[in-house]
């Protein structure tokens, strides 16, 4: 069955053309093809609210303008920012610093992930049972350049490291291994603080209008996907069943 949404067929050669754009996706072809079946519904919406689109350019502004007539976010209040400074002190806070080591098994292609898992949970056993083994087991096993240097990962600051990755660093305390893996995109992750040094608390005024920023922004996110799926629940598509990732391609 051919893809189209509306009626409006979406070819393979669309999907070649879009394929590269998606190269790091887990599935570049899914995700290909999804992003040109929201593109596609996002079009004809422009079309029957009167933002006509013809030329490339035009097709993105008009998306655009859809989008800000559609999407509308709230601006939070004080209280709001001050509750979610309250409820995430960690956040907000400089000079926070880690020497971080880690033991990387990378996830690839040619290796199954469960073959992958429980190769990682028995060296992160072994070094919990043995915590000076840690070094020469990132030697040997680790996908990560720091393998040669132990793990060794230098000092992290907030911002540095992937959130998943950040979470479970500056959660440690000096000298502690983590007890289970920490998975990112990058792999699995046995992860292990040598030092910790904890800053200041910045003050909530210093903050308070990037936390507005962000609330902001979380909202209009939110906004924005559901408003997205309610458009291509009202779309006939045919051909592809849409994942849930795919209400996030346009922000």
């Amino acid at each position: 069955m051919s893809i189209s949404v509306n009626g409006i067929e979406i070819t393979d050669a669309d999907i070649e053309q879009e394929l590269p754009h998606h190269a790091e996706a887990p599935n570049p072809v899914k995700a290909a093809t999804e992003a040109l079946v929201l593109r596609l519904a996002l079009l004809q919406a422009t079309r029957q609210a009167g933002l006509v689109a013809n030329t490339a350019h035009e097709e993105d502004a008009g998306i655009d303008r859809l989008l800000a007539q559609a999407v509308k976010a709230p601006t939070p209040s004080e209280e709001e920012c001050r509750r979610y400074y309250d409820n995430h002190p960690e956040r907000f806070r400089s000079g926070d610093l880690v020497e971080a080591s880690h033991i990387l098994f990378q996830v690839t292609d040619k290796v199954p992930l469960g073959a992958l898992r429980q190769k990682a949970q028995e060296i992160l056993e072994r070094v919990l049972d043995d915590p000076a083994s840690f070094e020469q087991c990132a030697r040997d096993y680790s996908n990560c350049p720091s393998g040669d240097l132990g793990g060794n990962l230098g000092q992290l600051t907030r911002g540095q490291a992937v959130p998943e990755f950040e979470r479970a660093v500056f959660a440690l305390e000096s000298g502690e291994i983590a007890k289970r893996l920490v998975e990112t995109r990058f792999g699995l992750h046995i992860v292990r603080v040598q030092r910790k040094a904890t800053g200041a608390q910045l003050p909530f005024e210093l903050v308070k209008e990037s936390i507005a920023r962000f609330l902001t922004d979380y909202a209009k996110t939110k906004a924005t996907r559901q408003y997205l799926e309610i458009l291509l629940g009202q779309m006939d598509i045919q051909g592809v069943e849409l994942s849930n990732a795919a209400t996030p391609l346009v922000q």
